[in-house]
């Protein structure tokens, strides 16, 4: 079990300083979205309101994501036995979702626009959007070391992300329709940012329904894997290989391994298990010796 320990010892520290982003992050979106839905009314600018209602998407995935990264840290029991980890692949396909029901917003208001074109001003739109682009650029950033081995903070990066991005479009189409009065340009810009959000949003939709599914995870290599383990001494064939993933973080495997002539020690397991933690990012190991006979005797998958 020593291993398992080393291991624990630096999730603790993680979730902690998320938690303080999360808040920072949640307050300030919130308020600021608010700020924008008055605004955009008062300016008449469909993407302004179009960006209000992106940054509000945004701010209930990440109260999804905060709960669940909160979630990781509860205790496994004897309802669920993995603990609720899981509530953070499930957190991120609302995510994805989320931001898909986002984009039909959006575009529906452009189509609405494109039909009756209003004058908008631009001014306020220009102010109120280069706002949008300071606090959704530094609330992301509070997320951007956790975004790389983390599915649930990535989808809170990446809404924060495109959040700025969608600001800077306005920002960018409130200008222009400032010197030319060209005021079709607004739902143009609309559509532009929808179809941005629904491509980026596709790998996060697509990623989590796989980990929903207990598919293997992306970054695991299970032909590497099989072989890996088919390698190992003593082992003649191997069945029943199963891996998947517990949450955004941790992944889980579980293995027939057939060894005829000897057994697996102690000590073997446990190299195992750290090679498999440290090769593969797989922490959660189960393996099964069976002394053979007919290899397909007790395989489900022959």
């Amino acid at each position: 079990m020593g291993h398992h320990h080393h291991h624990d010892g630096h999730h603790h520290h993680a979730p902690e300083t998320f938690n303080t982003a999360f808040i920072i992050a949640i307050s300030a979106n919130l308020l600021y979205t608010i700020v924008e839905i008055i605004y955009a009314y008062m300016a008449h600018s469909t993407s302004l309101l179009a960006d209000a209602g992106h940054n509000l998407g945004d701010v209930l995935g990440l109260g999804m994501a905060w709960i669940a990264s909160l979630l990781l840290k509860k205790r496994a029991g004897a309802r669920y036995s993995y603990g609720l980890k899981k509530t953070t692949i499930l957190a991120s396909l609302i995510n994805a979702l989320i931001l898909i029901f986002t984009c039909a917003i959006i575009l529906r208001e452009a189509i609405e626009k494109f039909i009756h074109p209003a004058p908008m001003a631009a001014v306020d739109v220009m102010i109120v959007a280069t706002i949008g682009i300071a606090v959704n650029g530094l609330t992301a950033m509070l997320f951007m070391r956790g975004s790389h081995d983390d599915l649930n903070i990535k989808g809170a990066f990446m809404h924060l992300a495109y959040d700025a991005l969608v600001s800077f479009g306005v920002v960018i189409a409130a200008i222009v329709i400032y010197f030319t009065q060209w005021e079709i340009l607004d739902p143009i810009i609309g559509v532009v940012i929808a179809v941005v959000i629904l491509w980026g949003t596709w790998g996060l939709l697509r990623d989590s329904v796989n980990l929903v599914m207990d598919g293997v995870p992306r970054n695991i290599d299970f032909a590497a894997v099989k072989t890996f383990l088919q390698q190992q001494p003593g082992v003649t064939e191997l069945h029943d290989l199963h891996v998947w993933a517990l949450s955004t973080k941790e992944n889980a495997l579980t293995v027939h391994l057939i060894m005829p002539q000897q057994r697996l020690t102690d000590k073997q397991r446990h190299d195992l298990d750290h090679e498999l933690a440290h090769h593969f990012n797989i922490h959660h190991t189960t393996i099964q010796i069976e002394q053979g006979g007919h290899p397909c005797e007790h395989a489900h998958t022959c």
